[in-house]
This record gives C-alpha cells, sequence and structure tokens, in this order.
C-alpha cells in the first residue's frame, strides 16, 4: 500500500491567495496537471491527478485525489498512487470491477481498479519504456495496492500511455476496452481484456485532423443525439500538445461509429500527419481556449450523463504561471451532449452551476437599447455566473467587459460581420511571465434568430465562456494585478440591443 501523503511538511499556502478560485479545484499545495480516473461510486465523485506531492514544479509524478458529494465541494485525499524509484505515474484511468473480473478482490467487495501508465525510470529494468499497470483498491479509493503482475500491457514503446477503460457490452461480445495512445504517432490504439490484466489489440485510429503535436488523453464513449435513445454516436476524444487550435495545448473530438472492434469517425476532415493549419477551424475542438486540456469523462455515473473535466492551464507556460505553493486547477466539470446542427452532430457543453441556489447576490437588467459606447454596470463580479443576451442588430460589434479595474480588463467581443467571438486577455492583469500568454481566442458563433447568448463563469483565475447555450466554448486563464472586478457591457455602432443580463455572485 502507499505510504506518501500530501507533504504536510511542505508550506501552508496563504488563505488570501488572490489567484485561488473558490469554484475550481487545486490542490492545497504543489503541482497539478491531468485529471485522471475520475469515477462515481457510492455518491462519491472520485477526481484523480495528475501531482507532484513534493512541489510547486512539474515533476514525482504521482496521483492525486479528492472526492465529492455533487462535483463542486472537493475535499482533498491522500496521495493516492505515489511514484517510487522505478516509476512515475502518469495518466490513466479507473473502474469499478462490480463482478470482480479481475479477482483482485471478492464478489462481497469488488475492487475499484486503477489502470495507469508506467513511466519507468532508469533504475527498472524496463528503463525508458511506458507500459500499462494496475493498482487496486477494496476501501472506495482511500488506500491503494499496486498489483504484482505490473505492467499488464508493454509495447516496448517509449511513448504508449493515458489509458482509458470502459466496459463494452453490444453485438461484439462484454468485455474491458482500453483506449490509450501511441502519442508520437499520433495514434489512438484499442484493446479489449475480460480480466483487466490479459489485453488483446483489436485496432487502431489516426493520424487524423489536428496532427501537429502528439495525441495524449484519449476517451471513447457512447451518446443519443438530442437525447434520443434510438440515435446514438460514439465520441472519441483526443487531446493534443502542442498544435491546439488557440496554440499549445487542446482537446479535439471526433464522432462517428464503434461496434466493440474498431473506431470509424465521421467526422475526419482530413489525414495524415501533414498539418498546414489550412483547415483547423473545420475540426471539432472540446474548448476554443488556451486553458483546457486533458479533458476526459467521468465512469460509473448510472443515469448515463457524461461529465467530463479538464486541466485548466497550457503546457507552453503551466510552469510560469503566478501562483504561490500551488500551480493549477482543473475545470468546472461539463455534461457534454450531442445535437445536429446544420445536419452536422457537434458536441453542446453545460457546466455545472455554483450559482444555484439561497444565498446569492444577483444582479439584472431587462432590455434596453445599447449605445455607441460602454456601459458601466453598478455591480462588481470576480466569482460570478453571468448570462446576457443580445440583438447585435446592425451594430459591427457588442460584448462584455469583466475583471476590469484601473488599465486592466478582459474582452469578450463578438464581430458581427465575421459571426466570431473574441476572448481578449492581453491587458487582464500578469500577462507578461511568459510569451505565449498574452493571447486573443476566436470560435465562429452564428447568431440564432439575430440573437447571441453568453454564459460566462468568472472565478479568481479563469474565464469560462459558453456561447449559444454551450455550442462552442472559450476557456482562458486570466491573473488581474490588482481588485480587477469591474463589468460592462458596449456596443460599436448604433442599433444593438441588450436583451437580458443576470449576474450572480457567491
Amino acid at each position: 500500500m502507499n505510504s506518501l501523503t500530501t507533504t504536510a511538511a511542505y508550506p501552508a499556502v496563504a488563505s488570501t491567495d488572490p489567484f485561488r478560485p473558490k469554484w475550481h479545484y487545486t490542490s492545497e499545495r504543489n503541482w497539478l496537471n491531468d485529471p485522471n480516473g475520475l469515477v462515481y461510486l457510492n455518491g462519491t465523485y472520485h477526481l484523480f491527478y495528475q501531482h507532484n506531492p513534493l512541489g510547486p514544479d512539474w515533476g514525482n509524478m504521482s496521483w492525486g485525489h479528492a472526492t465529492s458529494p455533487d462535483l463542486l465541494h472537493w475535499e482533498e485525499q491522500a496521495v493516492a498512487i505515489p511514484c517510487d524509484a522505478q516509476e512515475a505515474i502518469f495518466s490513466g484511468s479507473a473502474v469499478f470491477d462490480e463482478h470482480n473480473t479481475s479477482g483482485l478482490g471478492t464478489a462481497q467487495n469488488p475492487p475499484l481498479v486503477a489502470v495507469y501508465t508506467s513511466a519507468y525510470s532508469d533504475a527498472s529494468p524496463l528503463a525508458g519504456r511506458q507500459a500499462q499497470s494496475l493498482a487496486y483498491s477494496l476501501d472506495e479509493g482511500r488506500t491503494w495496492t499496486k498489483y504484482q503482475g505490473n505492467p499488464v500491457l508493454d509495447r516496448a514503446s517509449a511513448d504508449f500511455r493515458d489509458p482509458k477503460v470502459f466496459w463494452y457490452d453490444g453485438a461484439a461480445g462484454s468485455y474491458w476496452v482500453m483506449v490509450a495512445v501511441e502519442a508520437v504517432e499520433r495514434q489512438v490504439v484499442l484493446y479489449k481484456s475480460g480480466d483487466l490484466k490479459t489485453w488483446e489489440q483489436l485496432s487502431s485510429f489516426g493520424p487524423a485532423n489536428a496532427t501537429g503535436g502528439v495525441w495524449e488523453c484519449p476517451d471513447l464513449f457512447e451518446l443519443p443525439v438530442d437525447r434520443d435513445p434510438g440515435d446514438r454516436k460514439w465520441v472519441l476524444i483526443v487531446n493534443i500538445n502542442p498544435g491546439g487550435i488557440a496554440g499549445g495545448s487542446a482537446g479535439q473530438y471526433f464522432v462517428g461509429e464503434f461496434d466493440g472492434v474498431e473506431f470509424r469517425s465521421g467526422s475526419t476532415v482530413t489525414e495524415g500527419l501533414q498539418e498546414d493549419g489550412s483547415r483547423m477551424r473545420e475540426y471539432g475542438w472540446l474548448d476554443w481556449g488556451r486553458d483546457y486540456y486533458a479533458a476526459v469523462s467521468f465512469s460509473g455515473i448510472a443515469d448515463g450523463r457524461r461529465v467530463m473535466i479538464g486541466w485548466m492551464n497550457n503546457w507552453d507556460y503551466a510552469g510560469s504561471t503566478p501562483t504561490g505553493g500551488w500551480r493549477s486547477a482543473m475545470s468546472l466539470p461539463r455534461e457534454v451532449t450531442l445535437t445536429r446542427l446544420d445536419g452536422k452532430v457537434v458536441l453542446r457543453q453545460e457546466a455545472t452551476d455554483p450559482f444555484e441556489g439561497p444565498g446569492l447576490g444577483s444582479f439584472s437588467l431587462g432590455p434596453q437599447p445599447l449605445a455607441p459606447g460602454t456601459l458601466e454596470l453598478p455591480v462588481t463580479a470576480e466569482v460570478a455566473r453571468i448570462d446576457v443576451e443580445f440583438e447585435p442588430g446592425p451594430a459591427s460589434s457588442i460584448g462584455l467587459i469583466v475583471r476590469a479595474g484601473g488599465t486592466e480588463r478582459t474582452l469578450l467581443t463578438y464581430d458581427v460581420a465575421g459571426g466570431m467571438l473574441r476572448l481578449d486577455r492581453r491587458e487582464s492583469g500578469h500577462v507578461n511571465f511568459h510569451e505565449a500568454f498574452p493571447s486573443v481566442e476566436t470560435v465562429a458563433v452564428p447568431l440564432q434568430e439575430g440573437r447571441l447568448r453568453l454564459r460566462v463563469y468568472l472565478d479568481r483565475c479563469s474565464v469560462e465562456a459558453f456561447a449559444q447555450d454551450g455550442l462552442a466554448t472559450i476557456t482562458d486563464l486570466v491573473f488581474p494585478a490588482e481588485a480587477g472586478t469591474g463589468l460592462a457591457v458596449f456596443a460599436v455602432g448604433e442599433g444593438a440591443q441588450l436583451l437580458a443580463l443576470d449576474v450572480v455572485r457567491s
């Protein structure tokens, strides 16, 4: 069993840290990256994650652990699976082995099984390899034991990683499926097993669509289209770094069919390793911002919902962000669904909302014309949900200013002629800690009946914008240097209408 905890000897992080989020999970101290092993069991959501228990920089990769009853209030647990002299514990997944197919538990006490990548160090006989291994828990994730037969799947590869495992039950049979990557080859590889220990290769997918970086952290799941149980598609998630739509890290998705053996994409735009960027905006992207990466979904949610969490950072500058003894946060959890839009099946995303219930402050504006210029609102918003609906009319652009103070501001601007939503953080506060950080992100957002709807979640170091009920999202970090809590709406040109605005704060 593991014995490493969250190193109480490391200095505690001050509660007054101005960038510590209120509603986005962070470890109390030290480094955090990819979410791992997302699983729901007996009323508890388990979030495991890449974690350095010994400092705020990447290294000593282990699985951190947090639990929640509601996806909003998280309690950090002891380190679940620590690294050792032989291996670092890289990304993976966790499943509840209800029928004890692995034999690692009993019929009366079936195990929770983590499937993770062993990144073998120079001290190991397998030095330089990445292979897939198991750990199991018989007390609902509180303590973990590494399987003595590790690794369970070794391709003698230096870049074989990030296994996502699920139970498949279909025409081809009933078995565990592992979806992993040969990262440098930009290839998803699929395996099957009856017991989580012995694996047989099924097929591979890729390269396809964005191939400007290594492929990582895949996921594969089935969803109904427009909640119609008779119309179902499979979604393959492939995260990529670098080569994302906004630069650096990002997540892409494919929609298609999976017959238990092979995934066939119906949304591949172009195939092959050559990537000139000319068709990047035609691909399916989970998020059009700079700070949503390594997103994977929970297993075990019985009602069929598919909920994902991403790492809210970017490898371009993740090691430089201006926080204290902690570094990096998770996104808000998002339920993803499928919908048909203009004959194409696309993802829609809706965040788990912290801003519901009693005791919340709110501010509203009803319908009114927007004169050219800026309308500063008599409300501050540091940690808030903002719902706003515009009818741009003949105006050239309309938008929202958030986290404003002094010379600082973050802009959400809609360009009417181009049909583009833009998030501009170049004047958002601390931006000079890395040359890649000052940036402008854009996504095509067609008006619907002449209207633009935005739902924006603000936290102390982030902006998550959901356009047209989650058909497009932009997620970016911001680090305001002052108490930047001002809020405004604006229009460029005559004829715009503000149809509704609601601000809810906690």
